[in-house]
């Protein structure tokens, strides 16, 4: 480490003097001169010999700050850090390492470190990433402080209600479990999942969930809160979270059973239904490899299937509505084998009035569901039938597309720079077959260049966004770029598939590369914190088509353009 003249703001060394350092390094050398550099900036400097012993002393003291070598003997830095994390998410931590593996870093993220230092490691480096973490001390007080008096004014003005609406809303979409959240089922068919939550007020009386049981079968749930208000929007969550509870447990003992799922959400929903109060519920299987769909409808609207000759079939409920009083229920089979397209929904999306004087929505839902090809075309229907949302509108899309017979272009890449630009003009050579209208050939190019492009750096590379930003800082990305792939074998394959359906054509295009993949789940973090997300291409892709879908591994993503 070298010495060098050290300059830090006033008001942050100000606060350094009323904080605790906790050092754990195994080399006594670093250790003394940590302990030589950094008294002079903290109220306290602890030393900790390895993992183990810094863990202890995190316990037994109060610690602000945290700074860790990696490699160390009893327990290493990222074992030491996952035991803080569980107890503390916020308190500033940084790593020290000469490893600079992509895994290594993906978990440390994942563990929320602060910040990297790679040795051999200078003073100056050590001392802002130290000053960044007490600032970062300084900005959750600041933050806290400020909640503390908004709170404070909220009550004052009489507002703390609407607050509590607001938290309330947060906490029903946390209970709301979507496992395919931008993301398509490919194991038997490839089939497009979409849904729609329209709350009416800030407590719903709809929720749903969408859950994946197996490799073959999917679980959809659908409530609606007979009434509105807090009492049907708490009994709609209660049994939401119930459901997914209940699932979560059978997942983890691999041993689902409709019929006791079920049994056992009534069972617990029941004693806590008001007198006079009752929920409508769907509990649906769908199972495309062996063609049944599995039901209980407790008094909810008809659900629509499109079969194969374009005809609308309606299955009604098969039980009566929720209350405490019930006590048994019935559970149909029906053969899907024939079946393209299902539509679940409310009760709030059939009642609600229309343009259309004296009509329900009731009258046009089966004609706008034969005409749309996706939950957008759906909605767009909707909208434009009624005049304004009165009561909320919950609706699960979804869409079995048959592939096999309609692909119209196919090729592979190379996973190298050159072949970026070779895939888009290829792809731009097809699309002007297709279609003379640019500003659809002009989105489609744009979503293909951003997902191929993740697929070369993400998938096949391996680069993970942090990775991507620091080398773009570090001005050394591209020159990555071009060694990594020196010795990546792997490829990325499209296919461009286009269907035909009522008087429009739908261009699909799929890219799959031979990578990892990634959890899709954190598409949902993604589009629900949009300014806290430092990427765009995902946003850019979802706004200039019809839908983005992952499969399951996260290596493949299909997406749609109407013509």
């Amino acid at each position: 480490m070298q010495n060098e003249s050290i300059k830090i703001d006033e008001s942050v060394l100000k606060h350094m003097k009323s904080l605790t350092l906790l050092c754990v390094e195994d080399n006594m050398d670093i250790q003394n001169l940590y302990n030589e550099i950094f008294k002079l900036f903290f109220k306290k400097v602890i030393s900790a010999e390895n993992g183990e012993d810094g863990y202890e002393k995190y316990l037994s003291c109060k610690i602000d700050v945290v700074i860790s070598d990696y490699i160390m003997p009893k327990l290493d830095g990222l074992g030491m850090i996952r035991k803080i994390r569980m107890s503390n998410k916020d308190i500033p931590i940084i790593l020290i390492t000469a490893f600079t593996k992509v895994d290594t870093i993906i978990e440390a993220l994942q563990l929320n470190v602060n910040n990297f230092i790679k040795k051999p490691i200078e003073t100056n480096e050590i001392i802002n990433a130290i000053t960044n973490a007490v600032k970062i001390i300084i900005a959750n007080n600041y933050l806290n402080d400020q909640k503390n008096l908004k709170m404070k004014e909220l009550e004052a003005k009489g507002k703390y209600s609407t607050y509590q609406e607001d938290l309330a809303f947060e906490k029903e979409l946390n209970i709301l479990r979507n496992d395919f959240y931008y993301q398509m089922l490919d194991a038997s068919c490839t089939t497009l999942l979409d849904f729609s939550y329209q709350p009416l007020d800030t407590l719903s009386g709809d929720a749903y969930s969408a859950r994946k049981i197996d490799e073959n079968r999917t679980f959809y749930l659908l409530v609606d809160g007979m009434g509105k208000g807090l009492s049907a929007s708490l009994s709609s969550m209660l049994i939401t979270s119930f459901v997914n509870h209940i699932i979560d447990k059978m997942h983890d003992l691999d041993d689902f059973d409709l019929y006791r799922l079920i049994d056992e959400s009534l069972e617990y929903i029941k004693p806590i239904l008001l007198e006079e109060e009752a929920l409508s519920i769907d509990y649906i299987i769908l199972d495309f490899t062996n063609a049944k769909m599995q039901y209980s409808k407790f008094a909810m609207p008809e659900m629509l299937l499109q079969n194969k000759e374009n005809e609308i079939i309606k299955i009604k409920s098969n039980n009566t509505t929720i209350s405490k009083y019930m006590k048994d229920f019935k559970i149909s089979d029906y053969d899907i084998s024939d079946i393209t397209k299902f539509l679940f929904y409310s009760d709030g999306m059939i009642e609600n009035s229309t343009r259309f004087k004296d009509k329900l929505y009731k009258e046009y839902i089966g004609n706008d569901f034969l005409d749309s090809f996706t939950k957008d075309g759906m909605k767009k229907r909707l909208l434009w039938a009624i005049d304004k949302a009165e009561d909320d509108i919950t609706f699960i899309f979804i869409n079995k597309l048959n592939l096999k017979n309609s692909i119209i272009a196919q090729k592979s890449f190379s996973t190298s720079m050159n072949e970026l630009d070779n895939a888009h003009d290829w792809y731009l050579n097809i699309w002007s077959t297709l279609t003379d209208n640019s500003k659809i050939t002009n989105n489609a190019s744009v979503v293909f260049t951003e997902l191929f492009m993740n697929a070369y750096e993400h998938g096949n590379l391996g680069l993970d966004s942090y990775t991507k930003h620091k080398l773009i800082e570090q001005d050394t990305y591209l020159n990555t770029l071009q060694k990594q792939q020196e010795t990546c074998n792997k490829q990325i394959h499209v296919t461009i598939n286009k269907i035909a359906y009522k008087s429009s054509n739908y261009i699909i295009t799929q890219i799959s590369d031979e990578g990892k993949g990634f959890d899709t789940q954190i598409l949902s973090k993604i589009f629900r914190n949009a300014k806290a997300f430092n990427g765009r291409g995902v946003f850019v892709s979802r706004s200039s088509s019809l839908g983005i879908y992952y499969n399951d591994k996260g290596n493949s993503v299909l997406f749609l353009h109407k013509i």
